[in-house]
């Protein structure tokens, strides 16, 4: 029987793609790793790594374990979920991950009601970058999460995960209120004010002004929808804006409705959905969405 830590050891190689990095993820030594690995190779029987120079890579059959795993993960936490479902009551850690906007908003009335009605939920939040998301509940670092795409940059599925629609919000165009402007065309000689290089607003607000035909002059960068606002108001820029992330724009900022779409989905390990804990977060942030804002359109 193939042992599932070396099995996670073995997905995780071919998903962060060095032993080092899977080494720093488990908080184990290289050698660590390198040993677990031979031993897993010895139980199949059959050679799942090779090779490639300085780096170790994964044969054909060490891919096809991989997809295998990712069944038996998605299975063990089914697994799981129905024996937490057996115990009843809801208890325990439940480790919730968000966007800062989705955390400003979204959250707090999710945790009131499920601290309300399941006082025995010890309730932990972090705040992330959606990019960050998929790692953090692979490495069972949280278990629900929110994570956001854009219909101009969507997310390939995840096969480890599973997710939920929640909510689809309009993107703004934030220019300075004296700035004539309709279109994203029309500020193509603006500075701007962009994510940081790596975040997925930067990469939106990129790709979106590449679809309208020009490549953003960027004067200033913020992670911080507040911050992005307050340096429009100051003249310093224009900047996308999401609608959770508006609330009271300062004075001298206009916001322009553009044909650009923020998608927020719930998710969690695959396997999980019906795990009670994670089922009633779920139940928690729709009803918080749909009390948020009324001009916010179901997913």
């Amino acid at each position: 029987m193939l042992d599932v830590r070396r099995l996670r050891l073995l997905r995780d190689l071919a998903r962060l793609g060095t032993i080092a990095a899977v080494a720093e993820a488990h908080t184990y030594t290289p050698s660590a790793v390198s040993q677990q690995l031979a031993a897993l190779q010895r139980e199949a029987g059959v050679a799942l790594l090779e090779r490639a120079g300085r780096r170790v890579t994964l044969t054909p059959t060490g891919e096809a374990l991989v997809r295998h795993t990712e069944v038996v993960l998605a299975a063990l936490e089914a697994a799981d979920a129905t024996l937490a479902a057996a115990r009843g009551g809801l208890s325990g850690t439940v480790r919730i991950g968000a966007y800062p906007s989705a955390v400003r908003t979204l959250l707090p009335p999710a945790l009131v009601a499920l601290a309300r009605d399941h006082p025995a939920l010890d309730l932990m939040v972090t705040e992330l970058d959606p990019v960050d998301v998929p790692d953090a509940l692979r490495d069972r670092r949280l278990d629900v999460a929110l994570a956001h795409d854009y219909d101009v940059v969507p997310t390939a599925p995840d096969p480890a995960l599973d997710s939920t629609p929640l909510l689809a919000e309009t993107v703004y165009l934030a220019v300075p209120a004296t700035l004539v402007a309709e279109t994203l065309a029309d500020v193509r000689q603006a500075d701007w004010i962009l994510g940081s290089p790596g975040t997925l607003c930067h990469t939106v607000a990129r790709h979106a002004c590449q679809l309208a035909g020009f490549r953003p002059t960027v004067r200033h960068h913020a992670d911080d929808f507040t911050a992005m606002l307050a340096l429009v108001a100051a003249g310093q820029g224009v900047a996308l804006v999401p609608e959770l992330a508006v609330g009271r724009p300062p004075e001298g900022v206009r916001l322009i409705p553009l044909d650009l779409r923020r998608r927020t989905r719930i998710t969690y390990r695959k396997g999980a959905g019906d795990h009670p804990a994670v089922a009633a977060c779920v139940a928690a942030l729709h009803a918080a969405a749909r009390d948020h804002a009324p001009v916010l359109r179901p997913a």
